[in-house]
């Protein structure tokens, strides 16, 4: 040892010895291995650090509730739905108990589908494909795969839900809504149904969930907040095999609130029956405030198929359907209204100092108009007529002329302010704004000027002119009131909106009203709707669909392009309590419509009358009795 500590020569470990090529190499080799191991070393530290930071930090909710939910399941406690009510209190809309059946992904074999499909009466394919559009959920929310469960079905889940079995399986017990029989107010009530992927896109929807039910149409859809109500929900502790151990909590559902229409059931029901086999709308409102007593469209259609998921055969039935069921006409229909429009032409040209009661225009059957000849209803003529008589009689000539006198954009501001050519604002979704022609409105619609011409067939209501039930019993229904337009509405509601009110002349007004009841009373084109005892007030109209020169073309189409049949009517005369416009779709002439509207008010005044002499009883009537049954 000492000589090596000396530095001995002839000893080979002394470093004197060493080549030192061969002493660089190892000394680099075992550098590069300790830097190898280093880096080696850092990268496993680096990647468990990223690991522990998404897995604490990052992510730490999202894997904390994961691993909670291995143990704990919840369920949701779907409130029902508020009621809807009529003016009088009596339900129309309620629900009813039912059972559902929901799918858990989490304990899901796909070898079992065919089975659960087959035993609960369920088209595989679009079980597999609700499936699929799920499959971006979380896997610890069930599925809704069927509601409204028969007695079979619910024996089926209940003897399959087990571990051994279908342990994917989980009953519910919940409410369904329970619509009327007949599609009776289908088109006011709308429908409930699970709300799209599409409309989850849309930003007044963001705050439901996919399998969320809401209101998809109507009432329903217009306050789905108020009906709907907050759900509830159930927490379990459940083992590895999903059996529940203990509850954790049970939060009750929220009934929504109900709702109380303007509408009254008993005039609903006689104008559902007037409808009957034919296609077309009823609307009846009182004038003096606005509510809707009664609004009819028909065809109808179930609302009770849409209540949980449709199957796809009753949509494709639906929506293939030539009628167009789903159509809500009253709000929807698009049409010229014909002679109906009479009233508001005279009345504009009345207030612009262009006639008066005395004007008179003579009727051969016809008169020619900037190069056309425009023909009058009555082939023979009407004669020589005034203002009353040509509402009466609905004289094509007489307006003709008015019209021409008139201009489109005088009548245009009085339409205006009776509401046609925008939404009335009734509290439905989806109404149609109408047509009210000027000469801007063409300008910037069609991109051409406005002719003179054109507004001879507007002054009998046709031409480009366009309205909807519903705007033709408000601005009738303004005129009855004395210039007054209120904002139509379906839900009772005490802080109304104003009405629209105008500076037109009453005596105007009063000259109009006189020629709408000579239609009724004086041997005018309504009388058939006249009623024994009350001044009835109306105006028959009768739209083509086509130019006469078309139908006599072709009396294959002349017979499928039958005129539409337009009434509208008001009473009393005076201080008027409703207004009531029918649209009877190739109806032909306008009377045919009057029998509908003299049916719907006389179950107003009847039903007037049986409550008034009923007062005395009521008044005698012991504290907090009812009175008489709804």
């Amino acid at each position: 040892m000492p000589a090596r500590m000396n530095g001995n020569p002839n000893d080979p470990l002394n470093p004197e010895k060493l080549d030192p090529a061969v002493l660089h190499d190892d000394t680099s080799f075992a550098l590069n291995k300790i830097a190898f191991f280093q880096y080696i070393s850092v990268a496993v530290f680096l990647f468990l650090i990223a690991g522990f930071w998404k897995l604490q930090v990052q992510n730490n909710e999202l894997y904390s509730e994961a691993a909670e939910r291995n143990r704990i399941k919840s369920t949701p406690i779907i409130a029902p739905r508020g009621k809807i009510l009529d003016r009088e209190g009596r339900t129309i809309v309620d629900n009813h108990s039912s059972f559902s059946v929901y799918l858990s992904r989490e304990n899901l074999k796909e070898e079992h589908l065919p089975a659960i499909a087959a035993g609960l009466n369920l088209d595989f394919e679009e079980l597999t494909g609700r499936l699929r559009r799920f499959r971006s959920r979380p896997k610890y929310q069930a599925i809704l795969i069927k509601d409204e469960l028969t007695p079979a079905e619910i024996a089926f889940v209940e003897s399959h839900h087990d571990p051994d079995t279908f342990p994917e399986l989980e009953l519910l017990h919940g409410q369904q809504r329970l619509y009327p029989r007949d599609n009776l107010l289908a088109h006011v009530i709308g429908y409930v149904g699970e709300v799209t992927e599409a409309e989850l896109d849309l930003a007044d929807f963001v705050k439901y969930n996919q399998g969320d039910v809401i209101g998809k149409a109507g009432i329903e859809r217009q306050y789905n907040e108020i009906l709907m109500g907050v759900d509830g929900q159930r927490q379990v502790v459940v083992d590895n095999k999903g059996n529940e151990r203990e509850v954790l909590r049970y939060t009750d559902a929220e009934a929504g609130r109900s709702l109380q229409l303007t509408v009254d059931l008993d005039m609903q029901i006689v104008a559902e029956m007037a409808m009957e086999g034919r296609r077309g709308s009823v609307v009846a409102m009182d004038p003096r405030n606005g509510e809707i007593l009664a609004m009819v469209s028909r065809p109808a259609f179930d609302p009770s198929k849409f209540a949980g998921r449709i199957r796809r055969k009753d949509w494709d039935e639906i929506m293939n359907n030539d009628e167009k069921p789903m159509l809500n006409r009253a709000i929807q229909a698009n049409l010229a209204p014909g002679s109906t429009f009479k009233p508001l032409v005279a009345l504009a040209a009345l207030e612009n100092g262009l006639i008066d009661e005395n004007t008179t225009f003579h009727c051969p059957g016809g008169m020619s108009f900037y190069g056309h000849y425009h023909s009058c209803h009555k082939k023979t003529g009407h004669g020589t007529v005034n203002l009353h008589q040509a509402l009466a009689q609905s004289c094509d000539v007489f307006f003709y002329n008015v019209g021409n006198r008139l201009g489109i954009d005088r009548l245009a501001k009085l339409g205006e302010i009776a509401g046609l050519g925008k939404e009335t604002g009734i509290d439905l979704p989806f109404e149609y704004r109408g047509i009210l022609p000027s000469t801007k409105w063409k300008a910037r619609t069609l991109r051409q000027q406005w002719y003179p011409g054109d507004m001879i067939s507007v002054a009998i209501g046709q031409g480009y002119l366009a309205i909807t039930p519903l705007q033709l019993a408000v601005m009738t229904g303004g005129i009855a009131a004395g210039g007054v337009w209120q904002r139509p509405r379906l839900v009772k509601d005490p802080n109304r909106m104003e009405p629209r009110k105008s500076d037109v002349n009453i005596e105007n007004i009063n000259r109009v009203v006189y020629g709408m009841y000579g239609v009724v009373n004086q041997g005018g084109t309504g009388r058939v709707a006249r009623l024994p005892g009350i001044e009835v007030c109306g105006k028959t109209g009768t739209a083509q669909l086509a130019s006469n020169a078309l139908l006599k073309s072709s009396a294959k189409l002349a017979a499928e392009l039958k005129d539409n049949a337009w009434f509208v009517a008001f009473a009393p005369r005076v201080d008027a309590e409703v207004v009531v416009s029918v649209l009877f779709e190739a109806g032909g002439h306008g009377d045919q419509a009057a029998p509908i509207a003299r049916d719907v008010m006389k179950a107003y005044f009847d039903k007037k009358s049986r409550i008034v002499n009923r007062l005395p009883t009521l008044a005698l009537a012991p504290h907090g009795s009812k009175g008489f049954a709804n």
